[in-house]
């Protein structure tokens, strides 16, 4: 029966002690190009990514704006009805509420009396400086003949032809008439003077009936003030702050209107963020409220100045503890489209992403 060489024993040593040395270095290689593979991926993640993201900017600061007024009139007075609810929509032209328009009323009345007074004064002056140039032409003519008998008396008083009374009479009824000539002719100034200078002037262009006029439209204006209407569509607010029976003062809010259509999107980035942000840039708006939905909008307008421009006490950057701060400038985001059945309400939190269509390069890296 055959036997098997014996084997050796130091080579089968060897064999054993290099294998495991092989394997530390294979792992050890394989452990130096995972990690610099890592590293160089990463890297080429983030250039490209850094690369192809210039071209849009990402805003956290933003909220949903809405036109809104703090409802109020020029005009003073009880408050006789409120006719909405609070939360509730109405529509542009709609009654919100009413002052007493008894006061009102009256005023209006009291303005067409003096209307109608004025065209009655505008007629007289008319009729009675019509009447005045017609007694001046029979005064001038009885003047005329007062001089003419004057005259007459004067070249004969001389050789006695006439007494020194009939001299006398007619030089006294000469001046006499004369004087109540310049009596009338000043009088009918005074009634062409109320004319504006003009006899044949229409009434309505005279001062008396255009100020009678203007105080009647300025009742009949607060008349219509007494009742007060939206000036837009929108959710009416805080109505029980307004109850029938109060006296509300002019100019006093009264309640609170939110439209319901005039919406945008007011956004504050950095000034950093604005390198390459112009108007009419697409943006996509993400609302907290409705997570998942987008709207879309365009940038309307950028402020000219940043928002701590506009504060009361304004930062004073000539002191010597001063510390350099990026500064938020204001945006105006239009809405152009997006869900129609959600609500968009003025101070919802919102997100922006402004599409620039920047595209970086590797030169600004260097």
């Amino acid at each position: 029966m055959s036997q098997s060489p014996p084997l050796n024993t130091a080579t089968a040593r060897d064999v054993s002690v290099d294998t495991p040395k092989k394997t530390r270095r294979s792992m050890l290689s394989l452990r130096t190009i995972l990690m610099v593979g890592g590293v160089v991926i990463i890297l080429l993640a983030v250039l490209i990514y850094w690369l192809f993201s210039g071209g849009s900017v990402s805003v956290t600061d933003s909220y949903i704006k809405a036109r809104r007024v703090a409802l109020s009139t020029d005009v003073s007075g009880l408050v006789t009805k409120v006719a909405v609810k609070d939360h509730q929509m109405v529509a542009k032209g709609q009654v919100l509420f009413e002052l007493d328009p008894a006061q009102y009323a009256i005023a209006v009345a009291r303005a067409r009396a003096n209307l109608a007074e004025a065209v009655q004064q505008v007629n007289g002056a008319k009729q009675s400086y019509a009447a005045q140039i017609a007694k001046i032409e029979a005064q001038k003519a009885m003047v005329a003949n007062d001089r003419i008998n004057f005259k007459s008396y004067a070249a004969l008083i001389g050789n006695g032809g006439v007494t020194r009374t009939a001299y006398n009479d007619a030089k006294y009824k000469l001046k006499t008439d004369e004087a109540s000539l310049d009596a009338m002719t000043a009088q009918a100034g005074v009634d062409l003077a109320q004319l504006s200078g003009n006899a044949h002037i229409a009434v309505a262009k005279t001062p008396q009936y255009q100020r009678a006029r203007t105080a009647l439209d300025l009742a009949a204006l607060n008349a219509r003030h007494a009742v007060v209407r939206a000036p837009f569509a929108g959710m009416v607010t805080e109505t029980a702050k307004l109850q029938p029976g109060m006296f509300l003062p002019a100019g006093t809010a009264a309640f609170g209107l939110v439209s319901s259509t005039d919406i945008w999107v007011r956004s504050q980035p950095k000034e950093t963020q604005l390198t390459w942000v112009r108007i009419g840039d697409k943006v996509r708006i993400h609302v907290d409220t409705y997570p998942g939905k987008v709207w879309h909008g365009v940038v309307g307008s950028i402020s000219p100045a940043s928002g701590s421009s506009f504060s009361i006490l304004p930062a004073q950057n000539s002191s010597g503890n001063w510390v350099k701060v990026v500064q938020r400038i204001p945006l105006h985001i239009k809405i152009v489209s997006g869900p129609k059945n959600l609500a968009l309400r003025n101070g919802m939190s919102a997100e922006i992403t402004i599409l620039t269509g920047h595209k970086r390069s590797l030169s600004q890296l260097f």
